[in-house]
């Protein structure tokens, strides 16, 4: 066990001397705005009452990776399937770079292969909850759209 702040957390990631799945990524990135313990107390009592909503990513197959999408998404679906029992599965043949050339509002993680992930989100989180810092383990740059 080693403590690691969440920078340096994702910083071993992307050396890949740790692993954690796509959903922890994206919770480490959140933590990134927040540059001290203190810091995130505040925001989280100060946020406390204002609400939560049930996520459930929806992952799209595409020819060279995958993208998990979360709700707010341009192409996550108006009916996702929260318990598991549809079995829903999303691909396309186009690849990862052209869907992100092509989209405009995104809330996804991209996943090329198991060390290299990327955040983008340009909604606005509800309940005032903070977006994710912008992170991205390879070279690729999406932000020119956003």
């Amino acid at each position: 066990f080693q403590w690691s702040s969440p920078p340096e957390a994702i910083e071993r990631f992307k050396s890949q001397e740790i692993w954690f799945p796509p959903p922890q990524f994206y919770e480490f990135c959140r933590l990134c705005n927040f540059p001290s313990l203190g810091e995130l107390q505040k925001f989280s009592s100060a946020r406390a009452l204002e609400g939560c909503e049930r996520w459930m990513p929806v992952m799209l197959t595409a020819a060279d990776g995958f993208i998990q999408l979360l709700p707010g998404d341009e192409l996550y679906p108006e009916d996702p399937d929260y318990t598991g029992e549809k079995k829903m599965v999303m691909s396309t043949d186009k690849k990862v770079e052209d869907l992100m050339k092509e989209g405009g509002i995104f809330h996804r993680i991209v996943i090329k292969n198991m060390n290299n992930l990327a955040v983008y989100v340009n909604i606005q989180a509800k309940y005032k909850h903070v977006n994710p810092l912008m992170m991205n383990c390879d070279n690729s740059d999406y932000n020119s759209r956003l």
